[in-house]
């Protein structure tokens, strides 16, 4: 339903002579909260490691907190081609918010929220997107696996 990402890093300067001699930059990624309507059971399952008993039945345990790692994949509406994102390293929190309202005149649907993190992996990338000159070929084949750049290095000018 919603996606609000905020960008991480800093700007550090370092000054000499009555100037900024050196200039660091981070990147950290992004982090942030993801709302969905209902998260998936195979995603409890498998990010979250919420464990399915043999009712059926979904068990949150806190003995295994380690985070899982996973790419997010997502469209974004509105836009005349409708741009395509991946984050490649993201990971959430391992308990979503449980939100709940009684039943009124009207009935709102509740929804579920995450706060999700999305990092550089080992090799430094952290998202692609796709723009005006991505290839037909890249666009629909886009959530068929986790996208990958084709040029894993580029000269700065």
């Amino acid at each position: 339903m919603s996606l609000n990402l905020d960008a991480e890093g800093e700007t550090s300067a370092f000054y000499a002579d009555g100037i900024v001699y050196f200039r660091s930059v981070s990147n950290n990624g992004y982090s942030g909260d993801l709302e969905i309507a209902l998260i998936p059971d195979w995603f409890r399952e498998n990010i979250l490691k919420e464990i399915k008993d043999n009712n059926g039945v979904l068990v949150e345990n806190n003995k295994d907190i380690e985070p899982v790692y996973f790419a997010l994949l997502f469209e974004v509406d509105g836009d005349k081609h409708g741009t395509r994102h991946v984050f490649y390293n993201c990971s959430v929190s391992a308990r979503p918010t449980v939100e709940s309202k009684t039943k009124e005149e009207n009935i709102e649907p509740g929804t579920e929220s995450l706060s999700i993190s999305a990092d550089a992996r080992e090799d430094g990338l952290i998202k692609a997107r796709t723009g005006d000159d991505t290839t037909t070929a890249a666009y629909n084949a886009w959530y068929e696996s986790v996208y990958l750049p084709a040029v894993t290095a580029q000269a700065n000018g």
